[in-house]
């Protein structure tokens, strides 16, 4: 099976994609679909920012998302940290075939990432890029299971792009109240902050033996 991944440049997802391409046997790796001249049975496309349309997308036999959520609910932008600031410990990841459309091809399968609520930023990540990678591994190596995808049932639901603002703290809740915003932002793009007269404080959190 001729195998390649897409994601974008300086992406969380970057820290893995070798790694990934290990288990695959050696799957080529892209940053840009319009370098990716011939074509493949799966393209994964994990984390990739650009537009892709239907003339790509119609080279390959399969290209594959995986989205934290469980579809239709939840398409968007940034699912699973949106998930865990509502308070969820238990993520549905839906892996599905991609369209010109917002998340909202047919689902070939879907598995359930449990979290201990203690997760910050990037021990979240790196259980997304785990379960990720597992799932498209499941794909490959259960091809005749995982083929044949479900179109998408019910209503569904979107989540807004995430900001540096959305990462500011009330001053008069406790941290406790705010703990799960406190685990989803980055201490370097967006980090958590606060104002008092005017004034704006930075806070960076870390666990104790990361």
């Amino acid at each position: 099976m001729k195998l390649a991944i897409l994601t974008s440049p300086n992406q969380w997802f970057c820290d893995f994609t070798e790694r990934f391409s290990i288990e695959l046997g050696g799957a080529h790796i892209f940053e840009n679909h319009n370098d990716i001249s011939e074509p493949y049975d799966v393209v994964f496309i994990l984390s990739y920012h650009r537009i892709v349309g239907n003339s790509f997308l119609s080279k390959n036999k399969h290209n594959i998302v995986i989205h934290a959520s469980d579809l239709p609910l939840g398409k968007g932008w940034a699912p699973l940290f949106w998930q865990v600031l509502e308070g969820s410990s238990k993520i549905t990841f839906s892996m599905f075939e991609a369209t010109e459309g917002v998340d909202d091809g047919p689902i070939y399968m879907q598995q359930e990432l449990i979290l201990n609520g203690l997760e910050l930023n990037n021990e979240l990540r790196v259980k997304q890029a785990e379960i990720q990678m597992k799932m498209c591994k499941a794909f490959v190596d259960n091809y005749s299971i995982y083929n044949e995808p479900r179109r998408q049932i019910g209503n569904e639901t979107f989540y807004s792009k995430r900001n540096a603002s959305d990462s500011e703290l009330d001053i008069n809740k406790t941290i406790r109240e705010q703990f799960n915003l406190l685990r989803i932002v980055d201490n370097e793009e967006y980090p958590a902050f606060f104002r008092i007269d005017g004034k704006k404080f930075v806070i960076k959190i870390y666990s104790e033996n990361s």
